[in-house]
């Protein structure tokens, strides 16, 4: 069964802090309060556009939800969990701060029928925390952890490669230290600076340099390879490509692209199809790539980049791309009637 998520922006809502990154009424483009009404008609709007068979998520996202007051926090909540005790929805998930979790907290959600909270830990280095302003530390991030996977919920946590002070080693760490966590899924989104924030201006002062895109591609990839390699899902690569984002106003630097998601996917199928690709004596060979439809745009990378590559660097005569829906998650390429698989662990002989 499809998942089906029905988004709830609430931008800011019980923020304690203002973190050097964040301008969130840009991010999602809300700029109203959010009432018990607009999150009814919310619902109803995504239901009535639904077909088939779902399974159907309430999303609330943004702000820190459980920074706010438990009344506010079940005002909130009711609406979704009426649609869920009518069997309209199957699940209602929150995304808040690490620091602001505690046991009566999770009572609180466990009784409005949260199923899963999303930490934003962003990183796991109490400088690079500081640096950003994020008013948590590293230990709040494991404390929450504990607590929420303690009381039955699905643990998601939110990566942000780039913040001040970041470096690919202090990457690396994050993503370890998310490995150990065992969470069920994780986001990665890499920094931006946005106007009207605090970074906008360590960029202008020249004392803050974003990741340019192609070094984000390589970081989310190598990111998203090891913890599909751990179990671990990656459901979201990139924010969301919106108006406010497109609209060549809002974002004043860093590595943001609408379809960033893709170029990382291609990006990991360019360095799996290397791997095999410098083992076999291509020269003036063909070899048949047989793929799921979905990767067909993937596989050629953004302008043909992966296939111009392909037929440059390994001197091949003819790349197929032959589409199968029978293959999901990898590829299989061909080559001088040997089969090959390309998947996570990068290559198998089938």
């Amino acid at each position: 069964m499809k998942n089906y998520i029905i988004p709830i922006f609430i931008p800011h809502y019980g923020c304690p802090h203002t973190c050097v990154f964040c301008n969130q009424r840009k991010i999602t483009g809300i700029q109203t309060d959010v009432t018990q009404e607009f999150i009814q008609n919310t619902i109803e709007y995504h239901l009535n556009r639904i077909r088939g068979n779902k399974f159907v998520e309430v999303a609330f996202y943004g702000g820190s939800f459980t920074a706010l007051p438990l009344s506010l926090q079940r005002k909130l909540l009711e609406p979704a969990y009426r649609y869920m005790q009518a069997k309209k929805i199957n699940s209602i998930r929150i995304s808040t701060r690490p620091d602001c979790i505690t046991s009566d907290i999770l009572d609180n959600l466990a009784a409005f029928g949260v199923e899963t909270i999303e930490l934003g830990a962003q990183s796991f280095n109490d400088s690079i925390l500081a640096r950003s302003e994020r008013g948590h530390t590293v230990d709040d991030i494991l404390r929450a952890a504990e607590l929420v996977r303690g009381h039955g919920f699905h643990l998601g946590i939110q990566l942000m490669p780039g913040l001040p002070g970041d470096t690919w080693q202090t990457i690396m760490a994050s993503l370890f230290y998310t490995i150990a966590l065992c969470p069920d899924f994780v986001r990665i989104y890499p920094t931006l600076v946005l106007i009207q924030t605090q970074l906008a201006q360590l960029y202008k002062n020249g004392d803050y340099q974003p990741l340019s895109l192609k070094q984000a591609i390589q970081y989310a990839a190598l990111m998203k390879l090891t913890f599909i390699r751990h179990d671990i899902q990656v459901i979201r690569v990139g924010l969301q490509a919106s108006e406010q984002l497109d609209d060549g106003e809002t974002i004043l630097a860093g590595p943001y692209h609408p379809a960033f998601g893709e170029l990382v996917d291609s990006y990991l199928f360019k360095i799996q199809m290397d791997q095999l690709l410098e083992r076999l004596p291509t020269q003036y060979g063909e070899i048949i790539v047989h793929h799921h439809p979905k990767d067909t745009s993937k596989l050629r990378g953004n302008k043909n980049c992966n296939l111009g590559s392909w037929y440059k660097e390994y001197q091949l005569k003819n790349i197929i791309l032959k589409q199968d829906l029978a293959i999901l998650h990898h590829v299989v390429v061909e080559f001088q009637n040997i089969k090959y698989s390309l998947n996570s662990d990068l290559l198998v002989m089938i």
